[in-house]
This record gives C-alpha cells, sequence and structure tokens, in this order.
C-alpha cells in the first residue's frame, strides 16, 4: 500500500509542468538595470560537447571547475524568490536569467577563483535531489542575489539525472561524490585568501554536506573556518544525523528549516521504510526536542508558510523572509537569537506591514510566522516575537520549543 501510494505520487510530481531545458548558452545581449552573480561551479558530473547542456546527470571521470557568471534581470519584471527562466537560447537578460559568462577553470581547488574575488568569505551550496546542472546554477543565482550576501559563492553540483524516478541513482551520486566535497571544503578552509565558510545544502544535499564535514572530522579535523552549517528541507534520516553531527563536533554551528507539509519529504520517507526525514520534523515533540537541543542545533520552522511551491520543498528559496533572513544574518553565522530586539521588530514589521501581499511569506507571517527553535534563548525571543504580534493585530505564534 505504502509502495503504490508512493508510486503515485512520484507520477504526479514528475507531471508538475515543465523544466528548463538547453538554457546555459552564454548570451551577448545585454539590458539595463540588471545584476550579476559570479560563482564558481564545480562539479562532478559528466561534461557534455553542447554549450546550451555543458553538463549531464551521468557521473564525471573527475571534477570540472567553471566560472559562471549569471546575469539577473531588473527587479520591475521579478519579484524576490522567483527565477525567470529563459525562454529562447541564448536568453535575453531583460526578461530572464541569462548566463553570460561560462570558462573552464584549469586548477583543481579553486585558490585562484577565491583570490580574484577580492572577497574572504565564501558560501557554499549544495543541492538537493531532481536538480539538472542548470536548475543547480540558476537557483544559486537567485539565492545569492536575493539575499544580499557579500560571500563568494561557490555552486558543488553533484550528478543528479533530474527525475523523481531515479532517487536511488542520485542517492548514490552523492556517496560517489563525497571525496570531491571534502577536498573542496578542505582546500577553502585551508586557503589563505579565505577567513570564513559558510556551508548550505537542500534536500539530499544536506546528506552529502554533512558526509564530507564528517569527513574532515575522521582525517584531521573541520577546519575552523567552517563555521556555519544550514541544511534546508533536509532528505535525512534523523538517526543517521543525529551520529553525523555528533561526529563532526560542536563546531560548525548548525540551523536546520523544516516544514511538516514537504510533499517531497514525504515521498522520501516512504521510500525509505517510514523513517522520519529530518527537514519533516516537528521540533517541539521528543525525541527531537530533547536531541536538537542536546546538540545546540537551531530549528526554524517553516510549516505556517505558504509559497508558490506546491511540494513546500523549497521555500527558504522562494519565501521573500526567509531568503533575506539568510542574507542578513544566517549565511553570516549569527543566530536569529543574536540581537533579539531587531529580529523581534523585523518580524512584527512584517505583521504589521503587509497583509495585503497575496501569495508572499509576509502577509502569511501575520497569521502564522515562522516558528523559532533555538535551544540557547527559547524564552525571550518567544515572548518578544509574540508581543510584537499582538501590538500588529495579528495572531503571532510564540517560539517554538517554550
Amino acid at each position: 500500500m505504502a509502495r503504490a501510494a508512493a508510486i503515485t505520487l512520484a507520477v504526479a510530481l514528475a507531471g508538475c509542468g515543465g523544466r528548463p531545458d538547453g538554457v546555459m548558452e552564454p548570451t551577448t545581449l545585454s539590458a539595463e538595470g540588471t545584476s550579476n552573480v559570479d560563482m564558481l561551479v564545480v562539479t562532478t558530473r559528466n561534461p557534455t560537447a553542447d554549450p546550451a547542456r555543458p553538463f549531464g546527470g551521468e557521473r564525471g571521470d573527475h571534477a570540472s571547475m567553471n566560472r559562471v557568471v549569471v546575469s539577473i534581470p531588473p527587479a520591475s519584471v521579478r519579484q524576490v524568490g522567483e527565477i525567470q527562466w529563459p525562454t529562447s537560447s541564448p536568453a535575453d537578460p531583460a526578461k530572464s536569467f541569462a548566463v553570460v559568462h561560462n570558462d573552464s577553470i584549469a586548477d583543481r581547488d579553486g585558490r585562484p577563483w577565491f583570490r580574484a574575488t577580492g572577497k574572504r568569505r565564501v558560501l557554499l551550496f549544495v543541492h538537493g535531489f531532481n536538480t539538472r546542472y542548470e536548475e543547480a546554477v540558476y537557483r544559486f543565482a537567485q539565492i545569492v542575489h536575493d539575499s544580499g550576501t557579500d560571500f563568494a559563492p561557490v555552486l558543488f553540483t553533484w550528478p543528479s539525472r533530474g527525475s523523481v524516478f531515479d532517487y536511488v541513482y542520485d542517492r548514490e551520486s552523492t556517496n560517489w561524490s563525497r571525496d570531491t566535497l571534502e577536498n573542496l571544503l578542505r582546500a577553502a578552509g585551508e586557503a589563505p585568501d579565505v577567513s570564513e565558510v559558510t556551508v548550505m545544502a537542500h534536500s539530499m544535499g544536506s546528506w552529502l554536506a554533512l558526509e564530507a564535514l564528517r569527513g574532515l572530522a575522521i582525517h584531521g579535523g573541520v577546519p575552523k573556518k567552517i563555521g556555519n552549517v544550514i541544511l534546508a528541507s533536509p532528505d535525512l534520516d534523523v538517526d543517521v544525523f543525529e551520529r553525523q553531527i555528533r561526529r563532526i563536533g560542536a563546531t560548525p554551528r548548525v540551523t536546520l528549516f523544516v516544514s511538516r507539509d514537504d510533499k517531497a519529504l514525504g515521498l522520501s520517507k516512504r521510500l525509505a521504510g517510514g523513517v522520519d526525514r529530518l527537514g519533516a520534523i516537528d521540533p517541539t515533540q521528543e525525541p527531537y526536542r530533547s536531541r536538537l537541543e542536546g546538540d545546540g542545533v537551531t530549528v526554524l520552522d517553516l510549516t505556517a508558510l505558504q509559497t508558490g511551491d506546491r511540494l513546500a520543498h523549497g521555500k527558504f528559496a522562494e519565501s521573500p523572509e526567509v531568503v533575506r533572513l539568510l542574507g542578513s544574518r544566517l549565511i553570516a553565522g549569527q543566530k536569529v537569537s543574536e540581537d533579539r530586539v531587531g529580529l523581534a521588530d523585523r518580524l512584527g514589521a512584517v505583521a504589521m506591514g503587509a497583509a495585503g501581499t497575496v501569495g508572499s511569506a509576509a502577509s502569511l507571517a501575520v497569521s502564522a510566522p515562522i516558528a523559532v527553535f533555538d535551544p540557547d534563548t527559547r524564552a525571550h525571543l518567544g515572548d518578544r516575537i509574540g508581543d510584537v504580534g499582538r501590538r500588529a493585530g495579528g495572531t503571532v505564534s510564540p517560539l517554538v520549543g517554550e
């Protein structure tokens, strides 16, 4: 019965809308009001000879590095959290995201690129299951641009076939890519031009990121520069996570984004024999509450937020308020509980000023904001946010975990 339900859901997911294909060919067009995201892309995918589809979903013989520059269209044609996919090749930067540079890099660890950026802080992103190369590039460009982070962006993209029917293949591809990501993290942590590294991973990429960090912990220790890990909708066995995090140690700091209405993780749970996935737990319930508190993990519960994502699996990137919180605080390694009054006032401002914004995370914060589970300062922040919400005339739930 569970298998039949999982297959039915997989078929439904596979039939959801069109997907970008062949949209990586660099364009020579330009437009006013655009902005660029200049990133390093490291991949274990097999290269192709097609500039519009430079990497596929199969496994490559060695890692490849590229400098990719993505143009973001003017603010007049887009909202925070959205990706305007190209509808032609090459793309028109005035209307859509577009690749304006895509150059291969010969070195193996990216250190010359780190030096050339002139930025001392690095954000390394690992995408999730069912993600094509071009989807990973454009999604990361959107996150970097919309969050306003000044970190040097590095994308690690592993061989996902981009199909819901290749779950097992994708999972094995993450295992196959562990050593490469571990080496990349070590290189970033040891690069003299880098002072700080934040690792952010989504979905199945969370397993890969934690396995690479675990490998570092076993082989000499996690570099001190890697001080912050953000796991969004992690497709990860909760018991395995417990073992991983304890092996990695107290540093780096870990923040989770969870959502109990995540349909993709619901499917994953069925495929995993009914074992809860980390990204869909209720952090107020035992044994998770005690485990997370004991490990010093901060959780942001996005269950109450609604975005355009029908699967509720990409809220961290599509919610305007969440993506801004990423840029203003989490990517920089700050806990949401730091500067408590400032955070509470920002959430209160959302409640007071955005009730008419249909479909945005901001409007929904009036009745049900982001719930924060912070083992250090639960009660103080919860009371403060509740007070702000009551002044706003909405029903703002207190901090999860009080």
